[in-house]
């Protein structure tokens, strides 16, 4: 059992799948940080200045103690994160997308590489035997 783990650890599926998905991580942090730092504020600049990440619909406000701490906290719905969500996602799709189809194209040109040019086929070759034989 301990030698099948060793092949299935060392085996190429799994370190190619693990790149995959450090490199998921890694893409998904950039587009996450591009989302919050650069189109949301944009999109902020067409709301009025408003963030969108930040607007949500209060169901319930906080509830304070004597002491001015917060007892209950407020209970909102943040659909301004949820769009935000939904940006990275798009992104991320698009992003995932170019990169498949980019191997894709790279591994069409492989499958498509030239044959080796056919030789003469077997009926050929018997044909200049016989050919050959007639003459002596």
């Amino acid at each position: 059992m301990l030698k099948e783990f060793k092949e299935f650890i060392t085996g190429g599926n799994v370190i190619e799948f693990a790149v995959a998905v450090i490199m998921a991580g890694a893409i998904g942090a950039v587009v996450k940080g591009f989302v919050s730092n650069i189109v949301m504020p944009v999109v902020g600049l067409f709301t009025g200045g408003v963030s969108l990440a930040d607007q949500k619909y209060v169901l319930s406000e906080a509830v304070l103690d004597a002491a001015g701490k917060v007892a209950t906290p407020e209970n909102a719905i943040t659909y301004g994160a949820w769009i935000d969500t939904i940006i990275n996602l798009i992104i991320v799709g698009f992003v995932m997308f170019m990169i498949v189809k980019a191997y894709n194209k790279t591994k069409k040109k492989e499958e498509e590489a030239p044959a080796a040019p056919a030789g003469p086929s077997q009926e050929d070759l018997l044909g200049e035997i016989r050919d050959l034989l007639a003459k002596k």
